[in-house]
């Protein structure tokens, strides 16, 4: 039976997802973890288990027992060609581009810390004149936002010679919102006035006091503008200027809590109902 609080706006909701409507774009952020799919394994006319690969001929090698799990492949430093970026690429592209603009104090993430908020790394596209070429250069894009300026800036590293070749900076675009951000949001709402609602349905659904985001199980993310069909009160007109987000969250293995009508000004660090 669902459960309703009338009282403010924390409603809880038992069952499914809520509906999203409205100009908001939708972004897929599980936080702080979600159930992934189960690798499916069917059964042939006999009742025999049958992997995906059983039936080409690619399932346990030679010489393995039944049940074995065989470790993977060993990584390499380096990726070649159009291989996903490795971990110490990734690792390596992050210190090149970010590295010296983490030391500057005029950059800020989304807690407030000096730095850009790294979100994306990665393989960047092959340039023309590089189509051809057996070892054409290796090359990531990394995008990071600064909270201070509210610039997107889009690094291009070339991987072999380690420099940073280009950087685009751009205002007013909203990338999709990524955890750490997601995160961030959620500790604003729960330490906010306008999150009293929140707070109150966690304690009555859990009777425990919300204090921290991993209490929580967030499992999407808007980003959340203001534009000429969606005008909205005034306190968030600077939304799309600004990093704004609306969360989807619910009590972990409980009910949902609707707090669709607040918005959270990341920019500003504030919290507004709608």
């Amino acid at each position: 039976m669902p459960i309703t609080v009338r009282r403010h706006l924390g409603k809880l909701v038992a069952g499914a997802a809520i509906a999203v409507t409205g100009t908001a774009v939708m972004v897929g952020v599980t936080l702080p973890g979600s159930a992934g799919a189960a690798d499916g394994v069917g059964t042939d006319k006999g009742g025999s288990a049958v992997g995906a690969a059983g039936k080409a001929g690619t399932g346990l090698q030679p010489g393995t027992r039944p049940g074995t799990v065989q470790a993977p492949a060993r990584e390499g430093e380096k990726g070649f060609g159009r291989d996903p970026l490795t971990d110490a690429e990734l690792a390596r592209v992050r210190a090149l581009a970010l590295g010296p603009a983490a030391k500057s104090a005029k950059a800020q993430n989304a807690t407030g810390g000096s730095g850009p908020q790294w979100l994306t790394t990665d393989l960047a596209e092959q340039r023309p004149e590089d189509v051809r070429k057996a070892t054409a250069p290796r090359r990531a894009q990394i995008s990071a936002y600064d909270y201070k300026t509210d610039a997107l800036t889009t690094y291009t590293v070339d991987l072999d010679t380690g420099k940073v070749e280009s950087s685009d900076v751009q205002h007013g675009v909203q990338p999709p919102i990524v955890r750490d951000e997601a995160v961030q949001a959620a500790r604003l709402m729960i330490g906010s006035p306008a999150g009293e609602g929140l707070r109150k349905d966690y304690q009555d659904a859990t009777g425990k006091k919300l204090t921290r985001p991993e209490q929580l199980a967030l499992k999407n993310a808007l980003i959340y503008r203001v534009g000429a069909e969606n005008p909205g009160p005034e306190a968030v007109r600077q939304c799309g200027t600004h990093r704004c987000v609306r969360l989807f969250l619910k009590v972990k293995n409980g009910p949902w809590i609707d707090v669709r009508s607040l918005v959270v000004d990341l920019s500003a660090r504030t919290v507004h109902k709608l």
